[in-house]
């Protein structure tokens, strides 16, 4: 079973999140993800919508859960709570 990871934030300037963001390629690498893509919402492009797939739920428990996603966020200005989900093959 795959997992879909989608991740929803606003950030303060989307630029300097989305270096932050690809400067944590490995950390991706490193708990499964096997595809990524970055959206943004029409008329406000520092909300931002991130989807991560993985071959199994527990790989995308196990990126939500490290504490260097935390900090990164932090780094990247994410400036409200984020909303996370992660959706199964139906």
């Amino acid at each position: 079973m795959t997992a879909t990871l989608i991740v929803r934030h606003p950030v303060h300037d989307y630029a300097a999140w989305r270096q932050v963001y690809d400067s944590v390629s490995s950390l991706q690498l490193r708990h499964g993800v096997t595809d990524s893509e970055v959206l943004q919402l029409a008329g406000d492009a520092n909300e931002v919508v991130v989807i991560h797939r993985f071959a199994s739920v527990a790989e995308a428990e196990s990126l939500v859960g490290d504490p260097e996603l935390k900090s990164a966020m932090e780094r990247g200005g994410v400036s409200g709570p984020p909303r996370i989900e992660i959706l199964i093959d139906a």
